[in-house]
């Protein structure tokens, strides 16, 4: 049988595995770190520090041992630890600024010490020096965003854990802080993180008006500056309101001056000497525009046609609506009106003849290529031909489709020529006068224009005037001719009735139909007294015409009643009574006279006594015969309306009652 003998080599690896459990030296302290990072700087003096554990395998060690050594390498502190964990702390270096380190190893129980691993300790809680941003001259606009601002570097000598950025802040209190620790910033607090060259801020937006920009530089170790340095930021991203003065409502016949005037409430419109000089501007036609420093601007529109005009304006921050772009932005476009001159005066002509059914109506056809007609303000008038008169101005009538149109009442002028004049504008206030045609004759026209007509008109064969009873209705009657004797059938014919004063109405108004002979008749309505006014109001083509006036009188209706026929002397009194007839409102509340008379047999009428009614026309008399003479007499008594103001009634008596006396 063979044997294996191990080598040499193989038997001290034997040996040496067979000896390690008694004689292998600690571990090295696995990830040993520090809170914070270890190539971070602290701003605290006190560190902690931890390991992964020793593997459960190691049962045999009994302390940590740890060193913390200065920058320069010395040991500055050593210490044992009665325990093994994963863990030391707080350490603390001397407060004195530097890069120091910390070693950390375990020992057995054999009183072994095994590899130390070292850790370094960085402590800086010096502050930076003050920085200074840059100033912002002036106001910012909204063309000048993203807006970069430098903030400038810490003066003096740098903290040892160098800078590593700088913290911002932004808002409306000039003593803001940039960082909410009085003498640190944390991370989110810094802005700029890429060192102290990394000092260039930029601003996307701001609020309208002032803000102030607080900024501090921040060292490796989170330490700000001693004090924020700061800056104003001025912020006017709204364009100025423009308005414009001097506009005509349509169309005008005069040069036109335009004034823009400009309005801000930001940076304003005053030039500060700074930044962007603020300006007011008016172009006309897209040409070259008119600009004016300052809130106003000024220009004239000359030309004859329709004129485009743009304002706009630019403020302090250098706000413009000019429809531009600026920095790759595009600008608000101006406001726009438009200005329409027009000094041409338009072409006025009467037609070269009349609508021959209605030869009255006067037209003028005006033409303007511009503006176009404005027949609201021109005028027509009339004058007898060759007589050097002023014209007479005819009622306008509306019209349209450009004309000017006018009615001759040819029927209220005497017979002759007559010429006319016509004064027509256009839009834009221009005017032209013509007394010629469309073909260069004069415009003249003979009277009477239109065919004559007769109206006759009576009461039959009382003839114009009659008397009828109160209450009762009269006939009237009458006929319409044209030329000699051409009837005018089918023609409307007015009556109007205007009553006596004290009636109400006072006037009535009616219509009646011609037949086709010519004639009409109508009855009239029982009323007070009344002149009668008969007329054809003409046509187109017919002439007016009137009736004489006719004289339709009403006698005042009364009634009379006594006590008895027969009356004693001395002895009671004899009762009259009676009553006025009259429409409602014509007498009034004090009544109306009446008299009362009486006569004997062959005698005429007397009076004996006037008394007065009530307001509805009642009234009563007592009367004692007294007169011995009396006796065997027979009287006759009536109640008479004697005519008065505003009684619109003929006067009138009642009929006779006979009375004896004994």
């Amino acid at each position: 049988m063979t044997r294996w003998v191990p080598s040499a080599a193989a038997g001290l690896a034997l040996l040496a595995t067979m000896a390690s459990p008694a004689f292998a030296s600690p571990p090295r302290p696995a990830d040993l770190r520090v809170s914070g990072g270890a190539e971070a700087w602290h701003a605290e003096n006190r560190f902690s520090l931890s390991w992964n554990s020793p593997a459960p395998a190691s049962p045999t060690l009994t302390a940590t041992r740890y060193r913390i050594r200065d920058p320069h390498g010395t040991t500055i502190g050593e210490s044992r630890l009665g325990w093994v964990g994963d863990g030391i702390g707080p350490l603390t270096v001397p407060a004195i600024p530097g890069a120091y380190s910390a070693e950390v190893w375990f020992e057995d129980t054999d009183g072994e010490q095994g590899p130390a691993a070292t850790v370094p300790l960085r402590f800086d809680d010096v502050r930076p020096a003050p920085i200074e941003p840059r100033p912002v001259v002036g106001w910012v606009g909204r063309t000048a965003f993203p807006l970069r601002v430098r903030l400038g570097h810490p003066s003096g000598p740098l903290p040892i854990s160098g800078i590593r950025g700088y913290a911002v802040a932004i808002d409306a209190a000039p003593g803001g802080s940039a960082c909410a620790e009085p003498d640190r910033c944390s991370d989110a607090e810094t802005a700029l993180r890429g060192g102290i060259e990394d000092d260039e801020l930029e601003i996307g937006a701001l609020p309208e008006g002032t803000s102030y920009l607080h900024a501090v530089a921040v060292s490796g170790s989170g330490m700000k500056s001693t004090t924020a340095g700061w800056t104003v930021l001025r912020a006017d991203t709204t364009d100025p309101v423009t308005q414009m003065a001097g506009l005509p409502s349509g169309w005008t016949n005069r040069t036109v001056r335009l004034t823009a005037s400009a309005a801000d409430t930001g940076s304003g419109m005053e030039p500060a000497g700074q930044g962007p000089t603020p300006f007011t501007a008016i172009q006309v036609d897209g040409g070259a525009p008119s600009i004016e420093s300052g809130g106003t601007a000024g220009a004239n529109v000359i030309e004859e046609g329709v004129h485009r005009i743009a304002y706009y304006a630019g403020d302090l921050a250098g706000n413009v609506n000019d429809g531009a772009k600026t920095n790759g932005i595009a600008d608000r476009p101006p406001r726009t009106a438009w200005v329409r001159i027009d000094r041409t005066p338009p072409s006025v002509a009467f037609p070269n003849a009349e609508d021959p059914r209605d030869p009255e109506l006067l037209r003028v056809r005006i033409a303007d290529r511009l503006a176009g007609p404005d027949p609201s303000r021109g005028s027509i008038g009339v004058r007898p031909a060759g007589s050097g008169d002023r014209f007479e101005q005819l009622p306008g009538v509306p019209g349209g489709g450009g004309e000017l149109r006018a009615r001759w009442d040819s029927d209220a002028f005497p017979a002759g020529d007559y010429e006319f004049r016509a004064i027509g504008y256009d839009a834009a206030g221009n005017v032209a006068t013509t007394t010629r045609r469309q073909n260069g004759g004069s415009m003249v026209l003979s009277n009477p224009l239109k065919a004559t007509t007769t109206l006759r008109a009576g009461f039959g064969r009382h003839g114009p005037r009659r008397t009828v009873p109160y209450g009762r209705r009269a006939l009237l009657s009458g006929r319409l001719i044209t030329g000699r004797s051409s009837p005018l059938g089918g023609v409307p014919v007015r009556v109007v009735e205007r009553f006596a004063p004290g009636a109400h109405p006072t006037v009535q108004t009616s219509t009646v139909t011609t037949a086709p002979d010519g004639a009409f008749s109508i009855h009239t309505d029982p009323g007070p007294s009344r002149t009668i006014a008969i007329g054809f109001d003409g046509s187109p083509t017919l002439a007016r015409s009137a009736a004489r006036t006719l004289d339709l009188a009403v006698r005042s209706r009364v009634r009379l009643r006594t006590s008895a026929s027969v009356a004693t002397v001395g002895g009671a009194p004899l009762i009259f009574r009676g009553r006025l007839a009259a429409a409602p409102g014509e007498i009034p509340a004090g009544g109306r006279t009446i008299e009362l008379q009486f006569r004997l047999p062959g005698l005429g009428w007397a009076e004996f006594r006037t008394v007065q009614t009530d307001g509805r026309g009642r009234f009563r008399y007592a009367y004692r015969f007294s007169d011995d003479d009396s006796r065997g007499a027979r009287f006759q008594f009536r109640a008479f309306v004697p005519a008065q103001e505003d009684w619109p009634y003929e006067p009138g008596g009642s009929l006779p009652i006979l009375v004896r006396g004994i």
